[in-house]
């Protein structure tokens, strides 16, 4: 297992490198957002061309392309037409002369570092041997599929309120977004967390916690909610949103 763990470690940092490569040619290096989701899909389709698929390797390489390519699409879209993200561009005028360095090991090996790590409940499964279908199987399609409902539906009313709103400092507070001020993450989380439990009796299943937690932690703590919250640390609407509205589990608004 340690061997195919390291093929797949190799494959994913040639993967990153291609991206990394197309960033310099347009000159965006927020394409990295779109790769994060791709980045997935083809870590599936390297297991399923290397490995022998099972029935249950097979559902959970079906939720993950189904999540991957949604996502791509949504930042894909979310970014056509418009200037490359503020948080690239930032990097980009901080960095000045080391920007290129900066970017491949900052940018894209460190995310291809954090996809490899992401990744171990889908190579869990796909080097699992005896592998049968089991409760926890079924438990972690539910927490899946309440994730996904959650990621993909504060995605697109996310989208139709910044198509329609009248001043960009309007905060969006609609929706899941009045249970939750990050109901995308607290999705991308529960997607994370159903894989896991998906593999959990297989052989190395436990290991594979790792990917949940690492994930939760980098929304939590990191590149999620801190960096989009300091976007709006001056803003006052966010700030009385931020007071009645939870931060990432869903609940109900404070009068």
């Amino acid at each position: 297992m340690l061997a195919a763990i390291f093929q797949i470690g190799f494959f994913i940092w040639c993967y990153v490198s291609a991206w990394f490569i197309i960033s310099l040619m347009i000159k965006r290096n927020d394409v990295a957002d779109i790769a994060w989701g791709l980045g997935f899909v083809a870590i599936v389709i390297f297991l399923f061309v290397t490995q022998t698929p099972t029935y249950q390797s097979g559902v959970v390489y079906i939720f993950t392309i189904i999540w991957g390519i949604r996502l791509a699409i949504h930042i894909g879209l979310r970014s056509k037409g418009k200037p490359e993200d503020f948080r690239y561009k930032k990097w980009r005028d901080e960095w000045g002369k080391y920007f290129v360095l900066r970017s491949y090991l900052q940018v894209y090996l460190l995310q291809g570092f954090f996809m490899w790590i992401i990744s171990v409940p889908i190579f869990v499964v796909s080097m699992a041997q005896n592998q049968q279908i089991s409760p926890f199987m079924f438990v972690g399609l539910i927490i899946w599929l309440i994730g996904f409902a959650f990621e993909s539906i504060g995605d697109y009313q996310l989208m139709l309120f910044i198509k329609h709103r009248q001043n960009k400092s309007d905060i969006m507070q609609k929706g899941l977004w009045k249970y939750t001020r990050h109901p995308n993450y607290f999705g991308e989380v529960l997607v994370w967390w159903g894989i896991f439990i998906m593999v959990l009796p297989l052989e190395y299943g436990l290991w594979a916690i790792i990917s949940p937690i690492t994930i939760s932690f980098l929304l939590l703590y990191v590149s999620g909610i801190p960096m989009l919250e300091a976007k709006y640390k001056h803003n006052k609407a966010f700030e009385e949103y931020k007071k009645r509205t939870s931060a990432f589990f869903p609940m109900l608004s404070k009068v």
